[in-house]
């Protein structure tokens, strides 16, 4: 891999912040220079509880890019999507210096994971022409990593998700099923990730399957040389 990644969902809690700390994990095992960045984190206080997490996923503390807010260019108090926490907070959503910000992780690292804010469809700003989370990926160019499961109706979101990105002409990198996230019932989970295998062969062909096992964060511990 090279060059920055957007991971997105098909809904919220989906799993997103776990999958991306696993995957800039591995990435990172593989011996790539890997830095992951928080969109726009809401709920939080100073920092992003998210980038916490993907530190402790990867097994490192945390970094100067992150002391330095590249990696959580804006982070909103107020548990919503980012254009109603935005309001609240009474904080204008900069995406000129979230872009700023990656490009300088860009210039430092190979690879940048970049955790959305819950679907592809979310509203960054008030403005509903082009102020959704789609309407920033496209217009950076980004490749999407879509982080979906086996729970009942993700066949649906997903099935929407990949339609929406194929509509605004995005590529989609890789579909990411987590596996934390599969219906407790067995014959749904099993359905469902046959079924969106069959479909991701047939309309994504040059997209990746990946399989994202259930992982506790704290298991991780700290790389050693």
């Amino acid at each position: 891999m090279q060059g920055a990644y957007f991971i997105s969902g098909i809904d919220t809690d989906i799993g997103k912040t776990i999958v991306t700390g696993y995957i800039a994990r591995r990435l990172l095992d593989s011996h790539q220079q890997v830095i992951t960045q928080k969109l726009i984190q809401t709920g939080n206080a100073k920092i992003s509880e998210d980038i916490e997490k993907h530190r402790r996923m990867m097994g490192v503390g945390m970094l100067p890019d992150d002391d330095a807010r590249l990696t959580m260019p804006l982070v909103l108090s107020y548990p919503a999507s980012p254009h109603l926490a935005s309001r609240i907070d009474g904080i204008a959503v900069d995406t000129d210096h979230i872009t700023a910000c990656t490009k300088q992780l860009l210039a430092r690292h190979d690879v940048v994971l970049i955790e959305g804010a819950g679907g592809l469809m979310v509203p960054l700003k008030e403005d509903t022409n082009d102020g959704l989370i789609i309407d920033y990926i496209q217009s950076q160019g980004y490749p999407v990593i879509l982080v979906t499961s086996g729970r009942l109706g993700s066949i649906n979101h997903t099935l929407l998700s990949l339609s929406t990105l194929k509509s605004y002409g995005i590529h989609l990198h890789a579909l990411a099923y987590n596996q934390a996230d599969d219906s407790s019932d067995e014959v749904i989970a099993a359905d469902t990730k046959q079924y969106l295998q069959a479909y991701l062969k047939t309309h994504h062909s040059d997209a990746l399957w990946w399989e994202i096992p259930r992982v506790d964060e704290h298991s991780f511990g700290l790389k050693h040389s």
